[in-house]
């Protein structure tokens, strides 16, 4: 988190952090570990009530009920944890819907909105973690079967990217809303994007280019697990799906975009939803294909000048190359506005060190260590904010007209920057 971060942080600003085809290791199939004996903190504000407005005005308030009852009438382990798979895709699929205007909108709530879908898919896990079945069920089970609702209600086993060479391949991802204990009614545009882009098709320069979107969580906890590398890496192995480009995406800066140049391997240690901090170097899980010894910096192979160059939105894009290290030799921490140094100790990449930082680290960490030829890197969006007027959240309402005529419009842009990428990157 660079210095005018922890400012924008200090005001309330939302800042977000910023397959079957191959072998899996034992770290993919690891659920995240999760607390069974209680709600979690996450699941825990879903008593609050804006988590229940928002539902209520996108027709998903009956998910989580619906779910229940569902589990209710499941016999198995199995079967119940086919039920959880199901039912996660299928919230996954009507968050997408809606977000692209295809069936009913359920409500007054706009359409391209990301928070219906998280407090949907927290209301699910905490009906698995209060399912009282009628036949034995241990720990391990419902620890697997809320990962797989986890998994498979953010798109990550679901990414459906076409083989030949008349498309381009695209994975994009987004992440959750978050610092929800300042203000209930976040939204994350990065998350609006993946539902509004997930399965579409965009004409660039390169010709057509299929989009598949997946989101994730904003827990430090998962991404030790390995929930990153777990999703992207069957799409980073060569074979006839292998994607053409990638880009991470998260919001993070007031009124401006960023391609990150530099990614650091460093988590700084900010609360994620989970109320949990981690100071320390990004971890590895064993297993998961790397590069030895473990790099302090990563770089982004978008084509970030041809970006920039670009008239994609209303939002000025920058070519971020800020980071801050520790120098070789030294103890102190630097502000670099050129990129670290050689031998430097990362302690902030130009996304910060946040999980934006990290999961841009990771990705493309995952990409050199299986020395994918595509473009890929990590792409930040403006701060999304409320409208004059509406920005106490004691007061305010969940949504107003600028709050969504922002969102559609970093949406848009998020599209644009990806036409460009496509067509630049398959040109160089």
């Amino acid at each position: 988190m660079r210095p005018a971060e922890r400012f924008w942080i200090s005001l309330g600003a939302s800042l977000v952090a910023c397959a079957a085809l191959f072998p899996a290791p034992a770290w993919a199939g690891a659920p995240a570990p999760a607390t069974t004996d209680g709600p979690t903190v996450e699941e825990q504000r879903l008593s609050g009530p804006v988590p229940g407005e928002i539902l209520r005005r996108s027709g998903f308030d009956e998910v989580a009920p619906g779910f229940a009852r569902a589990l209710d009438r499941t016999r198995t382990a199995p079967q119940a944890e086919r039920l959880a798979v199901a039912e996660g895709r299928r919230l996954w699929r009507r968050a997408v819907d809606r977000a692209q205007g295809r069936g009913p909108d359920g409500g007054d709530l706009s359409r391209d909105d990301d928070r219906p879908l998280y407090w949907a898919r927290l209301g699910m896990t905490r009906a698995v973690r209060e399912w009282k079945p009628g036949f034995e069920l241990s720990e391990k089970q419902r620890s697997a079967l809320i990962a797989a609702v986890e998994r498979s209600s953010r798109g990550q086993d679901s990414i459906e990217l076409p083989a030949g060479q008349r498309v381009k391949r695209v994975l994009i991802t987004g992440f959750d809303p978050f610092q929800l204990d300042a203000d209930a009614r976040r939204s994350n545009p990065s998350g609006a994007a993946a539902l509004a882009l997930d399965g579409t098709t965009v004409q660039t320069p390169a010709g057509p280019a299929r989009v598949e979107a997946a989101v994730f969580p904003v827990r430090w906890e998962d991404f030790a697990q390995g929930t990153v590398e777990r999703t992207l890496l069957p799409h980073l192995r060569p074979g006839p799906r292998r994607v053409d480009l990638f880009t991470t995406i998260s919001q993070g800066r007031p009124g401006r975009f960023d391609v990150e140049r530099t990614n650091g391997a460093w988590r700084g240690g900010y609360p994620d939803n989970a109320r949990v901090s981690r100071t320390e170097t990004v971890p590895v899980p064993p297993g998961v294909p790397t590069v030895h010894p473990q790099p302090q910096w990563t770089s982004t192979t978008l084509p970030y000048a041809a970006i920039v160059a670009a008239r994609t939105g209303p939002y000025t894009v920058h070519d971020n190359t800020a980071v801050t290290e520790i120098p070789a030799g030294a103890t102190e921490p630097v502000d670099r506005p050129d990129g670290p140094t050689p031998g430097s100790t990362a302690r902030e990449g130009g996304g910060g060190d946040y999980l934006s930082n990290e999961i841009a680290y990771r990705a493309t960490l995952l990409r050199d260590a299986v020395r994918a030829p595509v473009p890929g890197g990590h792409l930040h969006t403006p701060v999304l904010a409320f409208g004059d007027g509406n920005a106490d959240p004691a007061t305010g309402q969940v949504s107003d007209p600028e709050f969504v005529a922002n969102r559609l419009a970093i949406t848009a842009q998020v599209r644009s920057v990806i036409t460009v990428a496509v067509g630049a990157g398959q040109r160089s």
